[in-house]
């Protein structure tokens, strides 16, 4: 069965900063299961998020995609800040706000992570046991070992690093926070370098609320963040949806090997983008995870 959906705009606070969100609601009475919602780095609620909070409510499930802090039509400062610490602390307190509201069994509380939002999704699940489900979609799971992999090796790294600490005290002493963009295919400096489609593509993840800058500070926190320790402390049923043709599956393989509780990785087919927008690839992995939810929360 497919439910009608409608939306409504909400704000929570999350340690002091006003965070804006969209709820997703399907056409059911009383209180009912529901799950957090959240991107890949740098963007805002507008975008994959977006896509997977109306089909988990499509599944009868209450969906909330929100802007963390520093992002979007959120509060926080500074903007563009990829800080791990911040997002999961935000995450935190968007599962709070379910937890709150009136249609919500505080129960009921699943979690879905599309891509970055995936470990800070999953290390909030790990010490979180209002999450009783979680669900990972390409999910992107870094260690160091793969960040050198990524970023350059040694170099590349230690280039990154210290770039975002010398902005980050320059920041601190008083001056405007610095910026590269998010994605280019001209500046060698962007966060992410090269021909990424979706978020160049104004038909696909270029959406107006969508700011093309990622905080040069954030290197170092980005660059350290390793979700994989908290696998071992994850109890909650989780699935895993990827693709070998997507970014890094090692990691994924990783995580999933490492959970404590029950889990599924389920191997499709697919480019990481393909994931975050496409709609037979959509319809794919919301199904799975919509079928997950629908079981772990009953």
């Amino acid at each position: 069965m497919t439910h009608t959906v409608r939306t409504e705009r909400v704000t929570f606070d999350s340690a002091g900063e006003n965070l804006v969100g969209t709820l997703y609601r399907p056409d059911i009475q009383g209180r009912g299961p529901a799950v957090v919602v959240t991107g890949s780095w740098t963007t805002v609620k507008e975008q994959m998020a977006a896509v997977y909070a109306r089909r988990m409510a499509e599944a009868g499930l209450t969906a909330l995609a929100f802007d963390f802090a520093g992002f979007g039509e959120s509060g926080g400062e500074p903007r563009q800040l990829e800080s791990p610490e911040r997002k999961i602390r935000d995450i935190h307190s968007a599962v709070t706000f379910l937890a709150r509201h009136e249609s919500v069994d505080p129960g009921r509380i699943g979690a879905l992570g599309i891509c970055a939002g995936s470990g800070y999704t999953a290390v909030n699940a790990a010490d979180d046991p209002r999450v009783r489900s979680l669900a990972l979609v390409a999910p992107w799971l870094h260690d160091a070992a793969l960040v050198r992999d990524i970023y350059g090796g040694d170099e590349g790294v230690r280039r990154r690093t210290d770039a975002g600490l010398a902005a980050q005290k320059r920041y601190e002493s008083g001056e405007a926070a610095q910026f590269v963009p998010a994605v280019s295919t001209t500046d060698p400096e962007a966060a992410m370098f090269g021909p990424f489609d979706y978020y160049l593509d104004d038909r696909r993840g270029a959406v107006p609320a969508w700011d093309n800058r990622f905080a040069v500070m954030s290197w170092p926190q980005w660059l350290a963040f390793d979700p994989h320790p908290a696998a071992a402390r994850i109890t909650a049923p989780t699935v895993i949806v990827h693709s070998q043709e997507a970014a890094i599956p090692h990691g994924a393989e990783k995580f999933s090997g490492a959970l404590g509780g029950p889990k599924n990785l389920v191997w499709t087919s697919g480019t990481q983008f393909d994931f975050y927008d496409q709609e037979a690839k959509v319809a794919e992995a919301a199904g799975i995870v919509a079928r997950h939810f629908t079981q772990t929360l009953a």
